[in-house]
């Protein structure tokens, strides 16, 4: 596992980028950085170099200033604070790894070291990048969105689905705002686009009998991956925002809408609000109302996706004609 993308001049990297975020159509002076920042202008432009460095477009004018002209196609930790903004719970903190096996591995021994929640770590790479169900997750270096979150949710253990129901809830929001079409969510964790696989979510959970000590949530999103960047087994069943759009798509925006989604949804649970989520969701679902085959372990369950309950379970009408609970699982339209 690489270091993170820090510095001994990242805080200074981010109040500079935040200034030049802010001045969209115009100038930042080097005077008032030097001022604000307490260090000399000739360091600042020490520091404007670096960033340059690193693919950042700065025009620099001897009575204006600097001005940010474009961004390098790369996840810049600063950078996406500097986006972001302040007062965030998601994304109050941000890493950033050029490669690492798993971004829910990190958040994992962040979680046990007591970081606080909303810190997020994103991985330009992943080695052994996961899904549910023990499945891997294909991660190619600068092709996606790989990042996990770490969460610290007053809920039950048996609450935690909630948390899957918000990302989806978040995810759908941040697509349509991407104008990406035809976006549905299939239970219990899978973002689709014209019936193909663009996102997926996996939670992974510390708790004990009645209280959650963590969750983790991880996201992968298939941003600029072609059709070659996936193996051939999954190929028919996947797709991605560059293969859907015919072009590439500017993954630190998307990044940073998806964050601001996220937060607002958690607070909305937060506030115990599950049931406008969960009536959000429903209406983005494309498995409700539709027979359905669920595996779960050695048990198939067979009936009628009807709705949620208020754990965030799916609710099945069995061939038999009870309703059940269902948490997880691999499901099957019955056709």
């Amino acid at each position: 596992m690489s270091a993170p993308r820090t510095d001994a001049g990242a805080s200074t990297d981010l109040v500079i980028l935040q200034a030049l975020r802010g001045q969209s159509t115009g100038y930042v002076s080097g005077a008032e950085l030097a001022e604000r920042l307490g260090l000399t202008r000739s360091a600042i432009w020490a520091r404007m170099q670096e960033l340059r460095q690193r693919g950042y477009d700065i025009e620099a004018s001897p009575q204006h200033g600097y001005r940010l002209v474009s961004s390098p196609d790369a996840l810049v930790g600063d950078d996406l604070l500097a986006r972001l903004g302040r007062g965030t719970i998601i994304g109050r903190q941000i890493q950033v790894f050029r490669e690492t096996r798993s971004t829910n591995d990190v958040v994992e021994r962040l979680a046990r070291d007591g970081v606080g929640e909303g810190v997020v770590v994103f991985a330009e790479s992943q080695t052994q990048g996961r899904g549910r169900l023990g499945r891997s997750w294909v991660s190619p270096a600068g092709k996606g969105l790989w990042f996990s979150v770490l969460l610290r949710p007053r809920l039950l253990p048996g609450e935690t689905t909630r948390i899957v129901i918000l990302a989806a809830v978040a995810m759908v929001r941040a697509l349509r705002a991407f104008r990406v079409p035809a976006i549905e969510i299939k239970w219990p964790n899978d973002i689709l686009c014209r019936g193909r696989k663009l996102v997926g979510v996996l939670t992974e959970m510390q708790a004990e009998l009645d209280l959650v000590r963590h969750v983790i949530l991880g996201i992968g999103v298939n941003a600029n991956l072609e059709a070659g960047d996936f193996p051939a087994a999954v190929r028919p069943n996947a797709t991605s925002l560059r293969i859907e759009g015919g072009q590439p798509v500017d993954r630190a925006a998307l990044a940073v809408t998806i964050l601001r989604e996220l937060d607002q949804a958690y607070r909305r649970l937060s506030a115990g609000d599950f049931e406008s989520l969960a009536a959000e969701w429903a209406a983005s679902c494309g498995t409700l109302g539709k027979e359905v085959c669920i595996r779960v372990g050695d048990r198939l369950i067979r009936g009628r996706a009807e709705a949620l309950d208020d754990t965030g379970a799916l609710l099945v009408r069995t061939e038999h004609g009870r309703l059940e609970a269902v948490v997880g699982g691999e499901v099957t339209l019955v056709h």
